[in-house]
């Protein structure tokens, strides 16, 4: 399925933002700025050493594959990329260095070091200079709903006149493709496409401005349309078992430690189950540390919404839901096969069946695992009015359609920070 992500290669033309351009500026300061400066501050018989090889391209490949990553993740909306930049180079370094010292590879510290301050400062350098380049100009067809189309100032939009291509180089195009354009547009649109103009439906666009799918009716957005990549999803669920069984026994104290503090803060069970609407409309118990005084199946629509500062949630209860500390029962789902680390939030049976009676095209959303985490929660937090879930599931409805690793690992930093903050718990 094509992904479409307004991203640096779509909206800028400099050549800030050719591959073969920060290829060559990565390597360079990952390999010939570090190497010259060790040979200068020690000697040329640096060159000769074996740790000196392990480590260049330790460095070279950890600064190639974070470029490559933050090429991919940084169209999605609302990212920043230099915030990205040491955490992904970060892992980047991390997740190489496992080969030489599991090989007990000769490498050299001070170079690495040399290699990994040089590196970040040429992100951060390039991230500034790609800010800065002249941004490209986007046309719309004012017919059908391109004539109100509106970017809140994230792009610059010009209308177009009449049926002219314009003469600005790799100007991207917009139009309303449902409506009725007539012969005249429809032929700029071609002359357009096979002169290399990139040319997009408003849908298209919107959706990549706003990281949520528009749906206005049925034929906006098909099943067709909305049927995730069922590869990814089959290696996904292989990624998330994996995982899953490898952090159990790295958080079995913590877990012990939660149990001990919830069976001492308040009566009542300490694992609180409930019955959720999960993947293909399936329903599944949920697992969770308790944190309410009362205990409730899933069934009331009442009892499951959680409010402003309700006072069912015992003291404990609030730390564990501010950190999420009371969703890490859920792994015992995720190696069940029922859910997955990211994904649509599963909401309970009672909430469920409310909301796709009140809301169309609710149940598309049932087309992945629910999620732990997902792209809904990083933007929105918790939510219990119908309004906000109907804007939640566009969030959800972005996920299904793109669902990719490059948006999990988008979502998965961004928890990092939601952790962190504390950011719509409840």
């Amino acid at each position: 399925m094509y992904q479409f992500r307004l991203d640096d290669r779509h909206v800028h033309r400099s050549h800030f933002h050719s591959l073969r351009v920060q290829c060559v500026f990565a390597l360079v300061s990952a390999i010939a700025l570090p190497l010259g400066l060790l040979v200068a501050l020690r000697s040329e018989s640096v060159i000769q050493l074996p740790s000196t090889y392990t480590t260049l391209w330790w460095a070279g490949l950890a600064s190639l594959l974070t470029l490559f990553a933050l090429r991919q993740i940084g169209g999605y909306f609302g990212l920043v990329l230099s915030k990205w930049i040491l955490p992904v180079y970060a892992s980047s370094v991390g997740l190489l260095g496992c080969i030489p010292i599991f090989l007990r590879l000769p490498y050299s510290t001070v170079l690495l070091a040399l290699c990994i301050v040089s590196s970040l400062v040429s992100f951060y350098i390039h991230a500034l200079l790609m800010a800065r380049a002249r941004r490209a100009v986007c046309f719309f067809v004012p017919v059908g709903r391109g004539a109100d189309f509106e970017t809140g100032g994230q792009l610059r939009m010009i209308a177009l006149d009449s049926p002219v291509l314009p003469r600005i180089k790799k100007a991207i195009l917009v139009a309303d493709m449902h409506a009725p354009l007539g012969p005249e547009w429809e032929r700029l649109l071609t002359e357009a496409a096979l002169k290399g103009h990139p040319v997009y439906h408003v849908t298209q666009l919107r959706e990549a401005l706003t990281g949520k799918v528009q749906f206005d009716h049925l034929s906006e957005n098909s099943f067709g349309a909305l049927v995730p990549m069922l590869a990814y999803k089959k290696v996904k669920r292989v990624i998330d078992l994996v995982s899953a069984l490898v952090a159990l026994p790295l958080l079995f104290p913590l877990l012990v430690c939660i149990v001990l503090a919830v069976k001492f803060d308040s009566p009542g069970p300490v694992i609180f189950r409930q019955r959720r609407v999960g993947d293909g409309g399936r329903l599944f118990e949920i697992y969770k540390f308790r944190t309410m005084n009362v205990v409730e199946n899933g069934e009331d629509v009442k009892a499951s919404v959680t409010v402003e500062d309700d006072g069912r949630i015992t003291r404990l209860g609030r730390f564990l839901r501010r950190t999420r500390l009371d969703e890490l029962p859920q792994v015992l789902n995720i190696i069940k096969g029922q859910m997955s680390w990211i994904g649509p939030r599963p909401e309970a049976v009672g909430l469920s069946n409310r909301y796709a009676i009140e809301i169309p095209n609710y149940r598309y959303r049932h087309l992945v695992r629910p999620g732990i985490t997902g792209w809904a929660q990083v933007h929105q937090g918790h939510v219990t009015s119908v309004d906000d879930v109907g804007e939640k599931l566009c969030y959800d409805f972005y996920y299904v359609k793109n669902m990719s690793l490059w948006l999990d690992v988008v979502i998965t930093l961004r928890t990092l920070k939601v952790l962190v903050t504390g950011f719509g718990a409840r």
